[in-house]
């Protein structure tokens, strides 16, 4: 160190001071506000971009939390629907057993009635032909009694003793 106090000039001393300060001012002229500029504009750059993430968090989250309102309330309409639909299907089986009971309580009823009007039709034909019957037989019967003279005679006879007179 000795070496350098010993060897000092002023001179040198001066034009490299004068050096130094042509340097410091043209690097601040020339490099510096543009250096400084561009450290500001990353600085701004990366805040930015930092309130955008916080954003984008904070959107995300909103929308996050939207989906899960979305999705209950989709739950819940399709609970609803699906507890309309089965109370509909349960009330039209209910209507579909009402009016098939209805309809099979018409039908033996109507069977009755029907089974009910044969069995008089059929007493009816029943009641013609044993009439019919009754009458070919005492046709016949009576076609023969008549056929002779004398059993017509007794015949008058007998129903006239029954007979009585006043």
């Amino acid at each position: 160190m000795d070496a350098l106090i010993h060897d000092f000039s002023l001179g040198l001393f001066f034009w490299q001071a004068i050096i130094l300060l042509i340097v410091i001012f043209l690097l601040g002229k020339f490099a510096w506000k543009p250096i400084v500029n561009a450290l500001e504009e990353r600085e701004k750059g990366i805040a930015d971009a930092l309130a955008s993430a916080e954003k984008a968090k904070l959107e995300m989250a909103r929308l996050t939390n939207e989906n899960e309102q979305l999705l209950k309330e989709a739950r819940e309409e399709r609970d609803l629907i699906l507890k309309e639909a089965k109370e509909l299907k349960d009330k039209i089986v209910a209507e579909a057993k009402t009016a098939a009971h209805a309809e099979g309580s018409k039908m033996i009823e109507e069977a009755r009635r029907q089974i009910e009007d044969q069995k008089l039709k059929a007493l009816a034909e029943v009641k013609n032909q044993v009439s019919a019957l009754s009458l070919d037989i005492a046709r016949k019967v009576l076609t023969k009694e008549f056929e002779d003279q004398n059993k017509q005679e007794a015949l008058v006879s007998d129903l006239l003793k029954d007979v009585k007179l006043n």
